[in-house]
């Protein structure tokens, strides 16, 4: 008889956000660690190899923070999913509840829930060494009966308490019998047939499947019938607002017993502080200032690394040419591949310094504000004070800030975030703003250094904010949304940033985007590569002949004869027809086919809208400066009016199209990832086409 294979030993960590699971779970698995994703979802799924004191290697499962095991967003149903569910693949043994020492009574309710399901629990306080400073002292001992499970001091920061923790995971440890909250007793029969189908005697378990019954699989239609003729929709709220408040009143019973508190100077400072950053005006003008800052040092800071990058990988695509054989692999390499590789690496930078200032806001407790300040604000258009972090994101990169959406917990405000914040003016428009607003704006001085030019650049960002505000109404409206969700929110003390969290955080926010979106960018720009490359043989095969006969005959001016024929070239490849079929299209707007190919080159991202038109007009490469561009461009005759192409009329509706085209692949990408589905990626390309068409016509009307 084949002996039944022992269950792998799996151990859990459980926490509500910020309490330091990331740094205890880094500090326990090192670099054994694995990121994917859990089945059907985007919520992250962090795991690791972890050897106990008896020499078993365990699995390490970092759960999504939350705070409680009523779920609200992705992150919390996973969580629920896994701690109510034996039969899910990440069911642990063993959990570790990482408590928040600071916070201890907010921790607790959460550890209470998972005692609750009868779960062998470890009690683990985070963070001593900041509760010493604070003046605080936690009776663990205490505490430990109170809870009927083990309890230990640790700092995930300083590894103290670390090895003491090691010494007690163990496969054996044995669940809390004692409830801290009881299921209301008149639902005594309907909880019997619920425990029948799960196959349970916990009375917990039972009282949650009876309050979130479509969570529950294992649930005959019978026992279905009798909880709808028990409880019905109305009353869950009630029924869940009755627990937390019992829960909550016990909790803090405990932690009057085993907390001793003194004031503190940091306590003092924090309220100091708040009187400036959540004052009704100040507060917002202080932020303003923050805002400026930060996207001033992002644009700033960037442009070194970035310049790095595309030098190294301009560099490696001409020594490919140089010393490769002249052939179409060669070509494909190093102008398709290569160059792919290049548009995904550059964004790297600013993705980095943006979840920098994002980790450091956050982990300083500054971002709490700041949403609680603006939810009052936004909230009329759907959207809350979380939605505020993609929002600003979305003024660096529009990739990463739709990735932060996760942690709004509403579904349509996560939904309408998502859809409104590529609106935003990303730092990936600016090449088109310089080149275009240097054209048609001049640079008349109004107050001290601010010119009409910088005005009308702000001017961008002002309209890319409202436009946001305004589609997301509509998405509200549409969508059915009465915005009647509650903002709960933490405010924590005032502190220093954990470095080694920062750090982690960037890491992983740079790695899923190159890994996720990276793919889709290489994949268009191979196919545009392929597209702007090819044409018709019989006329490629003729441009080229009538070119390679005047380079003989003139060979000291072979380069510029060779930027011509590739300037040909592209009018007729495949990407120019492309670009002279859709002219009658763009046409009402003022746009030329040439225009038309920029467009669709663009779609890789848009700030290749530039390097486009830099070699439609015979921009040799050394030259690609916006001020040559800019007067072979303003020189360009239409040969059907005789009049210059580029008219005022003609730049701002090429401004405002770009202020709201989706002219970026990868953000579609990350959409499709985040939203599981494509008719909201189809719906985002197609109403901010459709807005930025009509705008740029309107334009192109009025100042015609």
């Amino acid at each position: 008889m084949t002996p039944t294979p022992v269950r792998p030993f799996t151990i859990a960590l459980l926490g509500n956000p910020n309490c330091g699971k990331s740094s205890l779970f880094n500090r326990l698995t090192g670099l054994n660690q694995r990121v994917g994703n859990y089945p059907g979802v985007t919520v992250d799924r962090k795991s690791g190899a972890f050897r106990t004191q008896k020499g078993e290697i365990a699995t390490l499962i970092d759960l999504p923070g939350t705070y409680s095991l009523y779920p609200n967003s992705q992150d919390e149903r996973v969580v629920a999913d896994i701690l109510r569910h034996q039969q899910h693949q990440d069911y642990p043994d063993l959990l570790i509840m990482v408590c928040d020492a600071t916070q201890l009574q907010r921790s607790l309710v959460l550890a209470s829930q998972a005692l609750d399901l009868g779960l062998p629990t470890i009690i683990v306080l985070n963070m001593i060494d900041i509760l010493a400073k604070e003046s605080l002292n936690i009776q663990t001992e205490l505490l430990e009966q109170r809870l009927k499970t083990k309890v230990i001091a640790i700092s995930a920061r300083t590894g103290e308490g670390i090895a003491e923790l090691q010494n007690h995971i163990d496969r054996n440890i044995e669940a809390v019998n004692t409830p801290i909250f009881v299921p209301p007793p008149d639902l005594g029969h309907v909880a019997t047939r619920i425990k029948s189908c799960l196959h349970t005697n916990n009375d917990y378990l039972a009282f949650q499947a009876l309050l979130q019954p479509d969570d529950f699989a294992q649930l005959t239609e019978n026992c279905r019938k009798d909880i709808r003729k028990k409880v019905s929709p109305d009353q869950i709220p009630l029924f869940i607002a009755d627990e937390m408040l019992l829960r909550h009143d016990k909790v803090a019973t405990i932690c009057d017993n085993v907390l001793t508190h003194a004031p503190t100077y940091s306590e003092q400072m924090t309220n100091r502080i708040d009187k400036v950053v959540l004052h009704p005006i100040g507060g917002y003008f202080l932020f303003g200032a923050i805002l400026l800052l930060v996207f001033q040092a992002i644009f700033s800071w960037a442009a070194y690394p970035m310049d790095i990058i595309e030098g190294f990988f301009g560099t490696l695509s001409e020594t490919m040419h140089q010393n490769l054989p002249n052939n179409l692999f060669t070509k494909l390499l190093a102008d398709g591949i290569v160059a792919g590789i290049g548009g995904i690496a550059v964004f790297v930078p600013q993705i980095a310094l943006l979840f920098f200032f994002i980790a450091l806001l956050e982990e300083s407790g500054y971002m709490s504000r700041v949403m609680f300040l603006m939810d009052s604000l936004l909230r009329p258009f759907g959207l809350s004070g979380r939605s505020l972090v993609p929002l600003i994101g979305g003024m660096a990169c529009a990739v990463p800030s739709i990735m932060t959406a996760r942690t709004i917990p509403n579904r349509h405000e996560r939904l309408i975030a998502i859809m409104v914040t590529p609106l935003m003016s990303c730092s990936a428009r600016i090449p088109i703003y310089v080149l275009i607003i240097g054209m048609f704006v001049p640079a008349t001085p109004i107050v001290g250094i601010f010119t009409l030019q910088g005005i009308a650049m702000m001017g961008m960002y002002v309209l890319g904010f409202v436009t946001a505000l305004v589609s997301a109404l509509v998405f509200k409206t549409l969508l059915r949304y009465n915005t009647n969700s509650l903002y709960v929110n933490e405010m924590p003390i005032y502190r220093m940033p954990r470095w080694r969290n920062v750090a982690v955080v960037i890491y992983q926010k740079c790695r899923s985007f190159v890994m996720e979106a990276g793919k889709v960018i290489l994949i268009i720009s191979i196919v545009l590569w392929l597209a702007a490359s090819f044409g018709p043989p019989v006329q490629m095969r003729s441009i080229t002949q009538k070119y390679e006969q005047q380079i003989a005959q003139q060979p000291q001016q072979a380069a510029h004869l060779t930027k011509l024929m590739e300037t040909e070239k592209l009018q007729h490849s495949y990407a120019g027809i492309f670009g002279r079929t859709i002219e009658p299209i763009i046409a009402p707007l003022g746009f030329d086919w040439k225009i038309g190919i920029a467009l669709l080159t663009s779609f890789a991202a848009r700030e290749v809208f530039v390097g486009t038109m830099a070699t439609l007009y015979s921009v040799e490469p050394d030259d690609e400066n916006p001020q040559l561009l800019r007067q072979k461009m303003q020189a360009e005759i239409n040969p059907r009016t005789n009049q210059p192409t580029y008219t005022p009329a003609v730049g701002f509706a090429l401004l405002v199209f770009y202020a709201f085209a989706m002219q970026c692949m990868s953000t579609l990408a990350i959409v499709k990832r985040e939203t599981n589905a494509w008719k909201w990626v189809l719906l985002m390309l197609g109403y901010m086409t459709g807005l930025a068409y009509v705008a740029a016509w309107l334009v192109f009307r009025l100042l015609s």
